[in-house]
């Protein structure tokens, strides 16, 4: 499996029209997580972010909110945004555009946000256009990946990826999902508490 842990800012200059870092002067950071909300990841992470008083982003699926109303409702009463990461996780790159964009759409019936992250990062020219220019979404990826997904990493290399890469601005993500949650549970709080410790906040994406 092939994908950078940190994204280049020459790639990000090729596609400035998408949002991989937030613009900062300051120690802050950007905490994402994808594909909840999740029956045990969610509330885990949600338990941990308030420990250390942090915000964050969580892009959601609209068949999991539909499934977890409450765990969804839990995010937005605790003050972390929400976007829309599509209803079924499609991938934009083997998706025809009109049933991606409907699956979008679906997705916004539970999901109030004009924040849109694709899953695996893949989306056509012309859907991120349309979305962008007719639908008024930002379009938010990603500068670091934790690479919790990746079933060839430990929860070390994991909780590494963040610790050695992240940046002020930076937007690291997570996945709030059962296929991440045990590297998850190990790198997320050593990222809380090591960039807490070296005066980082942790905001959510406006």
């Amino acid at each position: 499996m092939f994908y950078l842990v940190k994204i280049p800012s020459w790639f990000q200059k090729l596609n400035s029209s998408l949002v991989w870092m937030m613009p900062s002067t300051q120690k802050e950071l950007y905490l994402t997580f994808d594909d909840g909300p999740h029956e045990t990841a969610t509330p885990f992470v949600l338990d941990r972010l308030k420990e250390f008083n942090a915000k964050a982003t969580f892009f959601c699926l609209g068949k999991n909110v539909q499934s977890y109303p409450a765990i969804y409702e839990r995010i937005l009463d605790e003050g972390h945004r929400v976007g829309n990461h599509t209803f079924n996780h499609l991938n934009g790159w083997k998706t025809k555009n009109n049933l991606y964009v409907k699956d979008i759409d679906a997705a916004s019936k539970y999901i109030d946000s004009k924040l849109f992250r694709p899953p695996y990062g893949r989306i056509s020219p012309f859907v991120s256009r349309l979305l962008r220019t007719q639908l008024q979404y930002k379009i938010i990826m990603w500068h670091v990946l934790s690479g919790d997904f990746d079933k060839t990493l430990s929860p070390q290399k994991c909780a590494e990826h963040v610790l050695l890469n992240a940046q002020p601005g930076s937007i690291i993500v997570f996945h709030d999902s059962t296929k991440a949650q045990e590297k998850m549970f190990f790198a997320l709080p050593k990222t809380l508490e090591y960039f807490s410790n070296a005066g980082y906040k942790f905001n959510s994406i406006e």
